[in-house]
């Protein structure tokens, strides 16, 4: 079916964005089905003069990291707005109730974000069993003995362990398939999410608490939301096993930092940190200098050539826009209630 129309469109995203996001190939779908007017650049913000001009034209926003919230003054600015596509994951920061009352399309590419998140995830479980962040710290020590790693033999490998997903989100969800490739157990916490469902991934839905005092690796996989806020605090933690890692790549505020720092000081717990509670961490927080801990700046979702996944996620439903059809990945009010 060929285009309806070819909608007046507006890039809003950060500058060192866009030049990630959108490569040759996906500059030139996206100019065949969208016109951008004379001036084809993407703007960061929406309330200048200039910016303002261009919004009150558009009938399409392609959005990304760096988008202001739609709220009633900026949307009173676009009288033609229909729909709004995000090229990044999350929507949370830039939609309002305006937004939503004035029956904007919204959709996200949160699909083909979780895809790396849950690479990276997998590849950090592995790497839990074999302690393999841990020991690489402490071969900085024992340049020449490496006698060190047969204290820790017992802890090692990835046969009959178990490991725990709380939240089977679209990342949780790939995370458990990945996981039919080890020989281990996988629990998970999510009172949302149908117990047969999570049966079909080879895991088994079970009780924070028992996915805490059973699992050797706990992954955190929910949203942020002020009911998930510290769901991992004092309490949780120390249900945990002693020697077990937590691996967090959802939102640093699912866990209660002070109470992580202590756990992780005593030797108790081991941690892979990919988002922190601030981020980053203040300087003089001893997450960074515990042999027992890893942290990574927040790599784990997309970044350079994955985020063009992202992009064309969008570009297809702007296509599909244009031919009159539904949205694959639209985003309502009623769930951002429990999406990230």
């Amino acid at each position: 079916m060929s285009p309806r129309h070819r909608p007046k469109a507006l890039l809003v995203m950060q500058d060192r964005v866009f030049p990630e996001q959108f490569g040759p190939a996906e500059l030139e779908r996206l100019h065949t089905l969208a016109d951008l007017g004379p001036d084809p650049t993407p703007v960061s913000e929406l309330d200048s003069p200039a910016a303002r001009a261009r919004l009150a034209d558009a009938e399409v926003l392609i959005t990304s990291w760096g988008c202001p919230r739609l709220d009633g003054d900026r949307l009173a600015a676009a009288p033609h707005l229909q729909a709004v596509f995000h090229c990044a994951g999350t929507v949370r920061s830039l939609v309002s109730d305006e937004l939503w009352a004035r029956g904007i399309r919204v959709t996200t590419a949160a699909e083909e974000n979780a895809e790396p998140v849950a690479q990276f995830t997998f590849a950090a479980i592995v790497f839990a069993g074999k302690k393999a962040p841990f020991l690489a710290q402490a071969a900085r020590s024992h340049r020449e003995d490496w006698a060190y790693k047969h204290r820790h033999r017992a802890q090692l490998g990835n046969v009959d362990r178990t490991i725990g997903l709380i939240g089977f989100s679209r990342i949780g969800a790939r995370v458990a398939q990945r996981l039919l490739g080890l020989q281990v157990q996988t629990l998970v916490y999510d009172p949302f999410v149908d117990a047969d469902r999570i049966a079909a991934a080879g895991a088994r839905r079970v009780g924070l608490e028992e996915l805490l005092t059973s699992s050797d690796v706990v992954s955190v996989h929910a949203p942020q939301l002020p009911s998930t806020h510290h769901m991992l605090a004092a309490p949780q933690l120390a249900l945990m096993r002693d020697g077990a890692t937590l691996i967090n790549t959802s939102r640093g505020s699912l866990v209660d930092t002070t109470a992580l720092e202590a756990e992780c000081a005593s030797g108790r717990l081991d941690a892979i940190l990919d988002v922190t509670d601030p981020e980053p961490l203040p300087a003089g927080s001893i997450l960074y200098d515990l042999p027992n801990v890893m942290i990574t700046p927040h790599i784990a979702g997309s970044l350079g050539a994955e985020t063009r996944m992202m992009s064309r996620r969008a570009l297809t439903e702007l296509a599909r826009y244009t031919e009159g059809l539904p949205a694959e990945e639209e985003v309502t009010s009623e769930a951002m209630g429990v999406m990230a």
